[in-house]
């Protein structure tokens, strides 16, 4: 593996390190993008996932002053797949400290996978990054967008739903597994999706420290359940996680209704913005939607594959 730069040094990550982290993230966004999307909330998450050994799979680069400005982590995805992501704080790019973190994700991916894909994102207004892991035998699969809705305080007026169509809150212990087979159903044919069970899927979205019940809703045509979407808190951003509407009533306006649903409930809690991440070659439409309903993108980033073994 290289070297690092003298004055650096790279270890395990730890819980301890969520705020360094979190402050380097900062420190990255208001540079690529000039404002902040990510978070201790946000890391806490990702690195509590089921699967993410901290002392294995994840890494911090430290300065002289033992100051974070380095992080990558390796996590499941899916039978013969990982996802990995990592950054270098602005300040000290073109070190090399991001080919020192790469070394580590593929170490890594070696002794987890043996055979498979292992893939990573990188934003789509770092050059460097990009001819980094191109240089490495990865290729761009996909482009992905942030977008977000700027909130003024004002709850907006949801309106109502389409003719038919209650929307409401979920009641957990009876909606659960109707929002996770929802969601199946939707996405399905997606690129990349992974059906999973019940139970892996609770564990990634129920077991959590942002998740949230009261952010969630169910859409209904009589007894049946059509449509549904997941909301979380990060910071001071509320994200749409899924939303998804079965085929057979798509095109009705449920998803707008949602959406509008949820905007007005991120508003309430006075929270400044509402963000969410979406396939920017979404075969529904969805990009579309979103801009409709007055969404702008503030981030793009890109996703890489490479095979091993």
């Amino acid at each position: 593996m290289r070297s690092l730069p003298d004055g650096y040094a790279i270890r395990p990550a730890s819980f301890d390190d969520l705020d360094g982290v979190a402050e380097m993230l900062l420190a990255d966004d208001l540079a690529d993008t000039g404002q902040s999307d990510f978070d201790a909330d946000f890391l806490r998450d990702q690195w509590s996932a089921p699967g993410l050994d901290l002392s294995m799979d994840a890494w911090v680069v430290t300065d002289k002053r033992s100051t974070i400005v380095g992080h990558a982590n390796v996590a499941p995805e899916g039978d013969g797949k990982l996802k990995s992501w990592g950054l270098v704080h602005p300040d000290h790019r073109g070190l090399g400290l991001g080919s020192v973190l790469l070394d580590r994700i593929e170490a890594r991916v070696a002794e987890r996978l043996g055979a498979g894909s292992v893939f990573t994102a990188v934003t789509d207004v770092d050059a460097a990054g990009a001819a980094l892991v191109g240089s490495r035998g990865f290729e761009r699969v996909r482009s992905f967008r942030h977008l977000q809705l700027d909130l003024d305080g004002t709850p907006p007026e949801p309106g109502e739903p389409p003719p038919g169509i209650e929307i409401r809150g979920i009641e957990p212990e009876r909606d659960l597994a109707r929002v996770h087979a929802i969601f199946v159903e939707a996405f399905r044919e997606e690129w990349g999706y992974r059906v999973i069970p019940f139970e892996e899927w609770s564990s990634l979205e129920i077991e959590t420290t942002s998740y949230d019940p009261t952010l969630w809703l169910l859409a209904t045509d009589g007894d049946e359940a059509v449509g549904a979407l997941s909301g979380l808190v990060w910071g001071d951003r509320g994200w749409v996680g899924e939303l998804g509407v079965r085929k057979p009533w798509r095109g009705r306006g449920i998803a707008s209704a949602l959406l509008r649903r949820a905007f007005a409930t991120f508003a309430s809690r006075n929270l400044p913005r509402v963000m969410l991440n979406v396939d920017a070659a979404n075969p529904t439409g969805a990009v579309r939607l979103y801009e409709r309903l007055g969404m702008r993108t503030v981030r793009g980033w890109d996703v890489y594959e490479k095979r091993v073994g």
